[in-house]
């Protein structure tokens, strides 16, 4: 029995993509990681809830662009209804409709269809533990987006931050992860958490991609 079939730590994946030639050898090369299982491989939207109901799922990685439902409703479909799955989206499109789509759906991650094995793994993983990836074209994008747009109606930020909760705001609006916070801000992880929890809860922030999102919106990213 190989080492990835005893590991009772494996992140559940299901990934969905319309193509057959994207989606099967996808699965393959994501199941060779020993901490990576594939529960599912899914043509649409219907068959990513219908997995999702019928098997424990820890993240999903979704295609956009599919046939019944496309990913965008599918997200926010998980989002209602398992929101213990976290989604991921693998995608071709990188414009601003599509980003801001996914992430208001309630995506955790957003990468293009050129991200690297290594980089779709790390996104898989930092979404199961709460964290949001975006690859580099995507938050450029968001940041322009969010230097030409005013902040929607009651997303400014609380005037009861605490300085510190703002330079944490600041570094998830940079895309870094809880280590990295602690690392630069010479804390524990455990602090950044709290501050986290706290700042989350102050400012109505719903999770790590909506961090970025208010992060970028108020200037600190």
């Amino acid at each position: 029995m190989s080492e990835a079939t005893e590991n009772p730590q494996r992140l559940k994946v299901i990934v969905a993509d319309d193509q057959a030639a994207v989606r099967e050898p996808l699965a393959a090369m994501l199941g060779m990681s020993e901490d990576i299982e594939i529960v599912a491989a899914a043509a649409d939207g219907t068959e990513v809830l219908t997995a999702a109901a019928a098997t424990s799922v820890d993240v999903v990685l979704m295609d956009l662009r599919m046939p019944v439902m496309d990913g965008i409703e599918a997200t926010r479909r998980l989002s209602e209804e398992h929101p213990q799955v976290a989604v991921v989206v693998l995608t071709t499109f990188a414009d601003d409709e599509s980003i801001l789509s996914a992430l208001s759906a309630g995506a955790r991650g957003y990468l293009t269809k050129n991200a690297g094995r290594q980089d779709i793994l790390r996104a898989i993983r930092a979404a199961a533990a709460g964290q949001s990836v975006l690859d580099r074209e995507v938050q450029g994008r968001l940041l322009a987006t969010a230097r030409t747009r005013p902040p929607a109606a009651g997303q400014a930020l609380p005037p009861d931050l605490t300085p510190r909760e703002r330079e944490v705001l600041t570094l998830i609006g940079q895309g870094l992860p809880n280590r990295a916070i602690a690392e630069k801000l010479f804390i524990s992880e455990a602090t950044v958490k709290s501050h986290i929890n706290n700042l989350f809860t102050k400012a109505a922030i719903r999770d790590r991609a909506d961090a970025v999102r208010r992060a970028i919106a108020a200037g600190l990213a």
